[in-house]
């Protein structure tokens, strides 16, 4: 009789994952119910249950992960040593239409947060200091600082966000630089918002508040630090001014179609895309049902899982603006003469992961079967309007965490799931709840992560698990704190593509 000991993700896979670490003359199920162990496997590797002979395809996902570089046979360990990916083959499917989900019943009471004056629901009501070049980075940081202890329960924080740009930048790498800075700017979760310039930079407050023309005036105060005798004294006296309006947000009851959910995955181990991205999935399925939206970036973290995506898109101007993302991300790439297929990382590798597609197929799972409605550029902002609501977005950044967490909040999320197989204190400016691929994780690191994923791997209902975990999403959206908020860690990063001068 087979041993539980592996997980077989679908039945068309030609391989299973072990749940524990394995060694030769273990049985392990099969698709005639038992294959041999030949050769140690470690914790979340793959081991064939088919023969594959070299050249040909091998299946994970239900889908293909790469080619066999030799002959496989049933029991060995197939990983970076006889299977190769196969990105540039194969072409992308036409439109179809996208499969619908059932809608499912709003939560009009499912958590409390603060309604904005333009519609928008958010889930926390801070104060944002953002630089608008790296020179007043740490004015950025004192004032924050210096004002957290006269908060007097006005705001829920005061936080700044340093980087090291905005000045020695030209053209379209400036451009995109003030788009992600006035992209923060507009969250939900910012009830105030301070732009600290230097005043010779080239990325010019007047034109990054020109990106700011549909919010409230008297949310966002500005002023360049030397056109002032006492910058900290200016500093202090506009952030009071913002205080005093923000002190009059209040928490109210909010629909779960209310919510704006980022998804993200970093440091992924070959469990990943057993548990933590599937249910994240499952949660992002259930806000989008209920009519609200999920945001899924990492275009990298796309290629060898376009035809998933584009099968997905609404329409036929969705299903080319998928198409166009991901060639676009990969004529960068080839513009930088770096191969399409460089991820997975080394610690993605040590966890089980091969190839890019597999990659893909486990991290793409985080956006659940939503349709996908829309495609957002970098630093551009979600379209909420009615014809959009109730999908996945697919938001343009790179796989980098602190840049793909930043561009999902420039976009509007006001919370991220972020799962992880090895562990991160990464925190976005929003609350970024941390769920992880095992228990062991969980246990060993309690103070990254929010949440449990490793029950599903010894067979926890996945339902009951997202319940679980949409519950905890609903907490922490009405105020308690994630752990990286706890910590105090929150960071922004920006992509930059040009020259420095």
């Amino acid at each position: 009789m087979a041993e539980p000991r592996v997980l077989r993700i679908d039945a068309r896979d030609d391989v299973v994952v072990a749940l524990a670490p394995l060694v030769p003359g273990m049985v392990v199920g099969g698709d005639d119910g038992a294959v041999l162990v030949r050769e140690p496997i470690p914790l979340g590797h793959k081991v064939a249950i088919r023969d594959v002979a070299a050249g040909g395809v091998v299946h994970k996902f239900g889908a293909p992960i790469g080619r066999a570089t030799h002959d496989i046979a049933a029991g060995m360990h197939v990983h970076v040593h006889n299977l190769a990916t196969m990105l540039e083959e194969g072409t992308l499917p036409p439109f179809a239409g996208a499969p619908a989900l059932p809608p499912i019943a709003d939560r009009p009471d499912a958590w409390r947060g603060y309604r904005r004056a333009d519609g928008r629901a958010a889930t926390r009501n801070e104060l944002w200091i953002i630089p608008s070049v790296g020179c007043v980075n740490a004015l950025a940081t004192r004032l924050a600082t210096l004002v957290r202890p006269r908060l007097d329960g006005r705001a829920d924080g005061v936080h700044a966000f340093p980087h090291p740009f905005g000045c020695s930048q030209l053209g379209d790498d400036l451009a995109r630089t003030r788009r992600i800075l006035a992209g923060l700017a507009r969250n939900p979760n910012a009830g105030g918002v301070l732009l600290l310039g230097l005043g010779c930079e080239n990325n010019r407050l007047d034109a990054l508040r020109a990106e700011l023309a549909a919010l409230p005036p008297e949310r966002v105060a500005a002023f360049d630090a030397q056109s002032v005798t006492d910058e900290e004294e200016a500093g202090l006296a506009a952030i009071e001014r913002l205080l005093d309006v923000m002190a009059h947000d209040v928490r109210e009851p909010l629909p779960l179609s209310a919510l704006v959910l980022g998804t993200k995955c970093g440091g992924s181990d070959g469990f990943s895309g057993l548990s933590a991205n599937p249910l994240v999935g499952a949660v992002a399925e259930r806000v989008t049902r209920a009519g609200g939206i999920a945001l899924l970036s990492e275009v990298p973290e796309m290629f060898g899982a376009e035809a998933s995506l584009l099968a997905r898109a609404a329409t036929p101007r969705v299903h080319a603006d998928v198409a166009r993302l991901v060639d676009d991300f990969k004529g960068y790439f080839r513009a930088h003469a770096q191969p399409i297929h460089e991820n997975p990382s080394p610690g993605n590798k040590d966890g089980g992961i091969t190839t890019l597609e597999e990659k893909s197929l486990g991290a793409t799972q985080k956006g659940g079967r939503a349709p996908v409605m829309q495609v957002v550029a970098y630093g551009n902002p979600v379209r909420t309007d009615a014809e959009v609501l109730g999908g996945l977005a697919l938001v343009e950044a790179p796989g980098n965490d602190a840049v793909s967490t930043t561009a999902l909040t420039a976009a509007g999320a006001t919370l991220i799931l972020f799962t992880t197989g090895r562990g991160t204190p990464l925190g976005a400016p929003v609350p970024t709840l941390k769920v992880a691929s095992t228990s062991d994780l969980a246990t060993r690191k309690p103070r990254w992560i929010d949440f449990d994923a490793g029950p599903i791997l010894a067979g926890a209902p996945l339902d009951d698990t997202a319940e679980a975990l949409l519950a905890q999403v609903c907490r922490v959206a009405s105020g308690t704190p994630a752990r990286h908020e706890e910590a105090d860690v929150r960071e922004i990063a920006v992509w930059k593509q040009g020259v420095t001068l």
